[in-house]
């Protein structure tokens, strides 16, 4: 068998399928752009939704890649199996309404066995088909040389993920050999296809060619496709494992350089592939993770407490605690970046330009880990000391939970801490709290559609379409070039007439309307016809698959397919639309100029009344930064900076210094729109002709909306106007309010109502501790007894919980019963407070326990410490009630 570095199996995947006429489409980022049913690309064929779906026409039906992927479904297993990764990389080979099983097959087989390519020995090779897919089968016997005896039919050869493009599938399977082989031969499993590890599935035909549509449940009932399509995936990682002849994934040059690299990092451990160890398990772990962070660091995702930067978070948080299982000591995973970055520098150099970007933020987070793992150690063997002490053997699943979730403890870890404390673990109570966990962020997660269901009609529209709204909002003589609606038994198609009353959608030979694409949203206006009277309003317009515009127009009189109309963009909308896109462009611009650094666009929204631009940025922008960038956007208005656009071809655009937008795809030829000398960036939307235009610029709002995100919203003109006239008058009624003459007088007098304000609150707080002291001498004296146990309950008049405090601390000095519970009405709600004694905690009495148990009869909750709690409740009626209970629960220690 011939062996073959990583980057040649890849490489040679792309040329194969180039061969065939494929177009070689680059491994897109990691972060799904307009894809909000993904937190990660998954898969393949993610970033060629559009195209399975029918959304949108390829430039070429026939498409390749290699995907960059990340699934942390299962990372429990990463390291203990041989093929569980959360960073892989997918190959696959697309048509798309093009070839189908005819093709795709014999093609398979040529890359597979052929001595040109990969030259597999053919009688290694197994195929699974469909049982219903006969002609799958048969196209296997009949155009490869395949032996019969090695094509199984097996059931679960369908690929169905719901609504949508769906269908029958072969997987191909390699024999790794006996040695290999770890179930006896009767077993029946034993099979290519079967739970074994000998026979290796390395690669995935799906043959899309049914449409699972809404209600249906069974496949044999799906309708045929418009567009059959094929999609096809082969794990890189896997099919390297064949040509190196590793035994797990692992054993190959995409880990091995970073698995002896951290060995050498470790306390004298040496990885052995042939050996089943917690060492081995803990460097494929790192292997796995440190590759899988660098890759989502470079694409943008940055560390945090949700989405994706809590899979970055989490990821690094293992990582970390296995090369303290090796023995490695203080940061260790940046060193292993660069080597990430050689391993990977054929098709991804990205990862080495950016190492020292992806440095600085790994370094950080594992700073802020080794704190944090301290602190959750402390907690861990808190919790471990109270659970021995309340004469209890077992760790709560929830705490367990707690710890892996906030701290990032493995169960593991946290059973092994526990067992050396002579305790167990709930392990069911913990994958409870897991599945609720999950179950939420399931919840949370768009609800929108993998892929969509394909519109035929759409899909095989041809007709020319020319827009011209750059130059022109006004189109006399347009003629109606399709009518799409639905006909009498309610499926879309394309009609001859469209009647008054109805909605439907439009295609115009030339329209001056702008459809929604980049953030931008689309132009509204009028049909009119030949004597300009009004016969439609289109409310909306978007780009069909074939690159149309398609207006829906809100029909008020009949016209036919043919009639020449006349059409007017709403030039008020248009106009506010195009200032705010400009001004998106002038605070692109200015975010870089002020801030520096990686600041990159992560998406756009230009409406009419206002503009919001998301961006990558660790942190909040500054006060003073926004206040620069505000002011520099304003002067760059008040140049009245020419605006200009030009198309050319992209390597000019790149050298003219535009800025292309992250995420986005561009042809041979692109439009530049510069703003005078302070900004050029590639663009296809609509702007003003100079920045005078905008009039004012002014910022609304900024905040964070995801894992390294960052969002402002800002209005111009007219909107930005008024908000500063909203501002002043309320300016100015503070100003009344503190009785300054002037509002530039309006800081100080407001210092010094806060200072007068403070001083008040001191000498509120002086009289409350006096009444406090006060009124421990009476609460003090009333002294129950139930069960050996000492407790005094009192309602106190306080102004809330730093009162009932008050009283606890005083209670802390002279120790007058072995409990205290304190209540307060304070407006309507409820103030608890309880203090348990040193002695009460010896005797297992802990006063969060009981303000748990006593808390409901307020209507509320709470907790605390062993020695001190609270809580807070919606009933004051429920006082005298919790009191009560106080006596039910010492009456059970």
């Amino acid at each position: 068998m011939k062996e073959f570095s990583s980057a040649e199996v890849r490489q040679m995947f792309l040329d194969f399928f180039a061969s065939k006429g494929h177009e070689i489409v680059p491994s897109k980022n990691l972060i799904p752009q307009d894809d909000p049913t993904l937190l990660w690309i998954n898969s393949g064929v993610a970033t060629l939704k559009k195209y399975f779906d029918g959304s949108v026409i390829p430039n070429n039906p026939r498409i390749t890649n290699a995907q960059k992927a990340i699934r942390t479904n299962d990372i429990e297993n990463v390291g203990k199996t041989a093929r569980h990764h959360t960073l892989f990389e997918m190959m696959g080979n697309f048509s798309i309404g093009d070839y189908f099983k005819d093709d795709v097959i014999p093609w398979a087989w040529e890359l597979l066995t052929s001595p040109e390519w990969y030259g597999l020995d053919k009688e290694l090779l197994y195929v699974t088909v469909y049982p219903k897919d006969q002609e799958a089968k048969k196209i296997w016997q009949e155009k490869t040389d395949i032996s019969n005896d090695h094509i199984y039919e097996v059931e679960d050869n369908f690929w169905d993920i719901g609504e949508g493009p769906s269908g029958p599938d072969s997987e191909i399977f390699f024999d790794r050999g006996t040695s290999f082989q770890d179930l006896p031969d009767n077993d029946p499993e034993m099979y290519p296809g079967g739970e074994n590890e000998r026979y290796l599935e390395i690669w995935n035909i799906v043959f899309s060619q049914f449409n699972h549509l809404p209600g249906l449940t069974d496949n044999s009932q799906y309708p045929e496709l418009p567009h059959k399509n094929i999609d096809t995936g082969m794990g890189l990682e896997r099919l390297v494992s064949v040509f190196q002849n590793g035994r797990t994934n692992f054993d190959t040059d995409l880990f091995l350089p970073i698995i002896q690299a951290t060995s050498e990092l470790s306390n004298n451990f040496v990885y052995d592939s042939n050996k089943d160890s917690d060492s081995n398990t803990s460097f494929k772990v790192i292997a796995d993770h440190i590759r899988a962070i660098t890759f989502a660091i470079g694409d943008g995702a940055l560390p945090s407490n949700e989405g994706r930067g809590y899979v970055i978070r989490r990821l690094l948080r293992r990582a970390v605690l296995h090369g303290q299982k090796l023995g490695i000591q203080g940061e260790f995973l940046t060193t292993l970046v660069p080597i990430v970055g050689e391993i990977m520098k054929s098709y991804y150099p990205e990862i080495s330009e950016n190492t020292a970007k992806i440095q600085k933020t790994i370094a950080a987070e594992e700073k802020r880990f080794n704190a944090t793992l301290t602190g959750g150690l402390a907690l861990l063997n808190d919790v471990i000391s109270d659970v021995k002490l309340a004469g209890k053997t077992q760790l709560s699943g929830a705490v367990a939970f707690k710890l892996s979730d906030t701290y990032g403890f493995p169960l593991e870890l946290t059973q092994e801490q526990a067992s050396d404390a002579g305790l167990t673990v709930d392990v069911v109570g913990f994958n409870e709290a897991l599945q609720a966990q999950r179950t939420r962020a399931r919840a949370a997660r768009s609800t929108d559609k993998s892929m969509g269901v394909q519109n035929a009609v759409l899909t095989d529209l041809k007709v020319p379409s020319k827009y011209v709204g750059w130059s022109e909002t006004a189109v006399d003589g347009a003629e109606v070039v399709a009518i799409i609606g639905q006909n009498e038994t309610g499926i879309d198609a394309l009609l001859q007439t469209a009647v008054a009353n109805s909605q439907l959608q439009l295609v115009f030979d030339t329209t001056p309307f702008y459809a929604e694409m980049g953030g931008q949203v689309a132009d509204f206006g009028d049909v009119l016809n030949d004597e300009n009277t009004l016969i439609g309003k289109i409310i909306d317009v978007q780009n069909a698959p074939n690159g149309q515009h398609i207006h829906t127009v809100e029909v008020l009189s009949d016209f036919k397919l043919g009639d020449k109309v006349n059409l007017r963009v709403d030039m008020a909308r248009h106009t506010a639309v195009s200032k705010n896109h400009t001004a998106t462009h002038m605070l692109d611009q200015a975010l870089r100029n002020v801030i520096g650094g990686d600041i990159h666009q992560a998406g756009s929204l230009v409406e009419p009344k206002y503009l919001r631009f998301d961006f990558t940025h660790e942190g909040p922008v500054s006060e003073a930064d926004l206040d620069a960038i505000d002011t520099l956007i304003n002067a760059e208005i008040a140049k009245n900076l020419p605006v200009s656009w030009l198309e050319t071809d992209i390597e000019t655009a790149k050298k003219m210094g535009a800025v292309a937008v992250f995420g986005e795809k561009y042809g041979e030829l692109v439009r530049v729109v510069s703003i005078g000398e302070f900004n050029k960036e590639f663009d296809g939307g609509t702007h003003v002709n100079a920045t005078s235009e905008l009039g004012l610029f002014k910022i609304v709002s900024e905040s964070g909306i995801g894992a390294g995100i960052r969002r402002i919203e800002a209005v111009t003109g007219l909107q930005a106007l008024a908000l500063y006239k909203s501002e002043e008058k309320a300016l100015k009624e503070i100003a009344n309010a503190v009785k300054a003459q002037k509002l530039t007088e309006v800081p100080t007098k407001v210092a010094d109502v806060q200072t007068e304000l403070k001083a008040a609150q001191r000498m509120i707080e002086s009289l409350e501790k006096q009444l406090a002291n006060a009124a421990a001498d009476d609460v003090f004296t009333h002294i129950e007894t139930i069960n050996d146990h000492s407790y005094i309950t009192a309602k106190l008049q306080v102004s809330g919980i730093d009162g009932l405090r008050q009283v606890a601390d005083n209670w802390k000095e002279t120790k007058p019963s072995d409990i205290l519970v304190l209540a307060a009405d304070v407006d309507g709600k409820v103030n608890l407070i309880v203090a348990a004694s040193p002695d009460a905690n010896a005797a297992g009495i802990k006063a969060g326990d009981l303000i748990k148990a006593i808390a409901p009869k307020v209507g509320g909750g709470g907790g605390g410490r062993p020695d001190m709690a609270q809580a807070g409740g919606k009933n004051p009626a429920g006082i005298d009630a919790a009191f009560a209970s106080v006596a039910d629960f010492l009456a059970e220690i």
